[in-house]
C-alpha cells in the first residue's frame, strides 16, 4: 500500500473510505448513515449506529477467546508495586465498579468527574463509565481545588472518583483533602465522592458524601455494558482556552472508536496482541486516546506507568520497561527524552537492556526539536517519529503512517497529513500559501471521525473558537508550512496558549493570577524557550506607585498563588519587575515581542510599538536575571 493512494482516497471518498474502517467494530446497530451535518456546523458520523465502548475494549476479546491475555501492565517504580491485569480480570473489575455506580443511582446521560492518580482504578472509572453510558470527565490529579471546581461547575457530576493520593518523586500527595475543597468553592454540589484507598497510611477526611470504592465493588453486582448512540458523549476533556476559561472538548463514541481503531494500524503500526505504551497520564487526551481506549480497542497489551523517566530510580527506567514487557511502539513526550539525555548524555544506561522488541518510538506533545529527534534515533537505532495532534482531535492529524508506508524522517517536521485530515496552510487574507509560506493550519471540513462533538455546554464557543474564523474549515490555533515535499511544520500556537512538557495551558489565566496581586498594577504572562519543558512561563510585573514590597517578596508570593489555583503543573517559577511593559499606541502589550527577545529569535520592531526606547529596558531586565541563557532545569 502506498501513502499518497491510500490518503487520497480518505479525502476523495470520506463516507466509503470511514464505512471500511467502521466495519472492524462490533456494533450493535451499524450505521446506514455514515456522514451528515452537524446542527452547530461541524458533522456527525454513523450518527444511527449504536455500540458500547466498554464492550469493544473488553467483553469483546474475552467473547474471541482473548480473555487470559494481559490487557494492562501495571508498573508503578514510585511504590514498587507490579500488575499483570487480564481482559478477564479488567471485565470484572469494570462491570462491578459500574453495578456500583449503577447502585448510586447513576444512568445514562449522567456526568462523572474522575481525579486520580496512574493506578488501574484510573482506567476501571473511565470503562465502567462507558459501560453505563456516563460521560466521564479525567481531571489531572495535580490541578489544584480552584482548578477541579471550575470543572465541577462546567459539568455539573453526580459522582465524583478519586484515590487517597497521588506519588510524585519522594512525595505523598493527599487528594481527598483536595475535592473536598473543590466542592466547597464549587457553586454545584456534586452528590457523591468514591474514594479508593491505597493503603499508604495518608489520612483520608471523612465527608457524609463519601462512598468507599471497595466496598462498593465488592457489593455490587455486574452491569452489562448500555447501548449508546454513535453521537453520545463519551467524555468531556478540559483544556486551555484563550480567555482563561478552559473549554470541554466533547467526544463521541462510534467516530472516535473507528478512528483509534485505524490508527493503531495505519499510524502506529501495531497489530492484535503487540504491547503498546503511551508514557503520558490519563488526565491528558494520550491517556484517553493511547492508554486507554485504543490499545484495549485494538486487543493490545497497554502499559500503565506511575513513574518518571528520570528518579523513579534514574534514566534507565524507560528502558526498562520496554525490554521488562516486550513494547513494540512507544509514544512519550520530546521533554521526557530530553530529561533522560540531559541525565544520560552519551546513553550508556540503555545499553543495559535489550530493546530489540522496540520498532518505533514516536514523540508528541510539543514540537521535537531536531537534536533531541537526532539524539534519540541514533541512541535507539529505529525510526523516531515526531506527529502532531491535538485534545481536539483525539488523534494524529499529522504523521509518519509506518502502517501504510514508512517515508524519509524530516528532522523538524511532524510528516504528512493523516487520513481524512484535509490539511491546508491558510494567510489571514484567506489564500493558501504558497511552499515554505507560513501560514494557519487549517483543516478542510468535514473533520473525519473522532475528533470534537463541540464544547460542553458551549456551542458558541465551539463555532467562534473553531469554525468562525475561516468558514468551510477547522481552525487549529497552529501556524506551520508546508515544504517542496509535502511535509508539514508545525511552527507553534497562534495564540497565548503555551506548551510545558506536554501540558496546554493558558498564560491568561496565569496572567489573572498575577495580576489580582495587590502590589501589581498590570502584567503579562508569555512562554518563553526552554531546553528540557519546551516553553516554560515568564511574568513580568509592574508594581502600583509607592508600594513597598521587594521583587523577591513579591516573586515568591505570586509563585505560590499561581501554584494554589493552577497547580504544579504550571511550572511558573520566574517573575520580573519591570517599570513598563511595551505596547502598542491602542495599549495592547506585545507578548509576542517579549518572548521573541528573551529567545534572542530575530524580531521586527513593531510599526505600532508606542515607544521603542522599552526594548532596551527589557533587554536589560533579561539581562540581571540571565533570561534567555542557558540554566539548570529539573522536570
Amino acid at each position: 500500500m502506498k501513502y499518497n493512494d491510500f490518503y487520497s482516497e480518505s479525502i476523495r471518498n470520506p463516507e466509503d473510505f470511514w464505512k471500511e474502517q467502521a466495519q472492524a467494530l462490533a456494533w450493535n446497530r451499524f450505521p446506514t448513515e455514515i456522514l451528515k451535518d452537524a446542527p452547530n456546523g461541524g458533522n456527525e458520523w454513523f450518527s444511527d449506529g449504536e455500540l458500547n465502548m466498554s464492550y469493544l475494549c473488553i467483553d469483546r476479546h474475552i467473547e474471541a477467546g482473548f480473555g487470559d491475555q494481559v490487557a494492562i501492565y501495571y508498573d508503578s517504580p514510585v511504590t514498587n508495586v507490579k500488575a499483570n491485569i487480564t481482559y478477564m480480570q479488567l471485565r470484572d473489575e469494570v462491570s462491578k465498579l459500574a453495578g456500583g455506580l449503577k447502585h448510586l443511582g447513576l444512568e445514562k446521560g449522567d456526568t462523572a468527574i474522575i481525579y486520580m492518580p496512574m493506578i488501574p482504578q484510573a482506567v476501571y472509572a473511565m470503562l465502567a463509565c462507558a459501560r453505563l453510558g456516563l460521560i466521564h470527565s479525567v481531571v489531572f490529579g495535580g490541578f489544584a481545588p480552584h482548578e477541579l471546581a471550575i470543572r465541577i461547575d462546567d459539568c455539573k457530576p453526580k459522582v465524583i472518583i478519586t484515590a487517597s493520593n497521588g506519588i510524585e518523586i519522594e512525595k505523598i500527595i493527599p487528594y481527598k483533602p483536595f475535592v473536598d475543597e473543590a466542592i466547597a468553592l464549587a457553586k454545584h454540589k456534586t452528590e457523591r465522592v468514591v474514594i479508593f484507598d491505597r493503603k499508604l497510611g495518608v489520612h483520608i477526611p471523612k465527608m457524609n458524601y463519601d462512598v468507599d470504592y471497595d466496598t462498593l465493588v465488592k457489593e455490587s453486582e455486574p452491569a452489562e455494558p448500555v447501548q449508546v448512540k454513535s453521537t453520545h458523549p463519551l467524555y468531556i476533556l478540559y483544556t486551555s482556552g484563550t480567555t482563561g476559561t478552559p473549554k470541554g472538548i466533547v467526544r463521541d463514541t462510534g467516530g472516535y472508536a473507528t478512528a483509534l481503531k485505524a490508527s493503531m494500524k495505519y499510524v502506529y503500526g501495531i497489530e492484535e496482541g503487540d504491547v503498546y505504551w503511551a508514557a503520558s497520564d490519563v488526565g491528558w487526551v494520550v491517556g484517553h486516546s493511547y492508554i486507554a481506549y485504543a490499545p484495549l480497542l485494538n486487543r493490545n497489551s497497554t502499559v500503565l506507568f506511575e513513574g518518571k523517566p528520570i528518579k523513579t530510580p534514574d534514566a534507565s527506567t524507560f528502558w526498562r520497561v520496554i525490554s521488562e514487557y516486550k513494547v513494540k511502539v512507544m509514544f512519550t513526550a520530546p521533554t521526557a527524552i530530553r530529561a533522560i539525555k540531559k541525565e544520560d548524555p552519551d546513553g550508556l544506561l540503555l545499553k543495559k537492556y535489550d530493546l530489540s522488541c522496540l520498532e518505533y518510538q514516536f514523540l508528541a506533545g510539543e514540537r521535537c526539536d531536531v537534536a533531541t529527534l537526532e539524539w534519540t534515533q541514533e541512541k535507539l537505532g529505529i525510526p523516531v517519529i515526531d506527529h502532531w495532534w491535538q485534545t481536539e482531535s483525539g488523534w494524529p492529524m499529522l504523521a509518519n503512517m509506518v502502517g501504510v508506508e514508512l517515508q524519509p524522517i524530516k528532522p523538524g517536521s511532524a510528516g504528512f497529513p493523516v487520513h481524512g485530515y484535509n490539511i491546508q496552510i491558510m494567510g489571514e487574507d484567506g489564500n493558501l500559501c504558497g511552499t515554505n509560506e507560513e501560514g494557519y493550519v487549517l483543516v478542510k471540513l468535514p473533520l473525519p471521525p473522532g475528533c470534537l462533538l463541540d464544547v460542553w455546554q458551549n456551542t458558541k464557543r465551539f463555532v467562534s473558537g473553531y469554525l468562525e474564523k475561516f468558514p468551510g474549515y477547522y481552525f487549529s490555533g497552529d501556524g506551520g508550512y508546508k515544504d517542496e515535499e509535502g511535509y508539514v511544520f508545525i511552527t507553534g500556537r497562534v495564540d497565548d496558549i503555551i506548551n510545558v512538557a506536554g501540558h496546554r495551558l493558558s498564560t491568561a489565566e496565569m496572567e489573572e493570577i498575577v495580576a489580582s496581586h495587590p502590589a501589581i498594577a498590570e502584567c503579562a504572562v508569555f512562554g518563553i524557550h526552554c531546553d528540557l519543558k519546551g516553553q516554560r512561563p515568564l511574568g513580568l510585573a509592574v508594581l502600583k506607585s509607592g508600594t513597598d514590597i521587594t521583587s523577591q517578596k513579591l516573586e515568591k508570593e505570586v509563585i505560590h498563588n499561581v501554584r494554589r489555583d493552577i497547580g504544579a503543573v504550571a511550572s511558573f517559577k520566574e517573575l520580573l519587575v519591570v517599570n513598563r511593559l511595551p505596547k502598542t499606541r491602542s495599549g495592547k502589550i506585545l507578548r509576542k515581542l517579549l518572548r521573541n527577545i528573551a529567545d534572542k529569535s530575530e524580531y521586527p520592531i513593531p510599526s505600532t510599538i508606542d515607544d521603542v526606547a522599552i526594548i532596551d529596558e527589557i533587554k536589560q531586565a533579561y539581562s540581571a536575571r540571565n533570561i534567555g541563557k542557558p540554566k539548570k532545569q529539573t522536570i
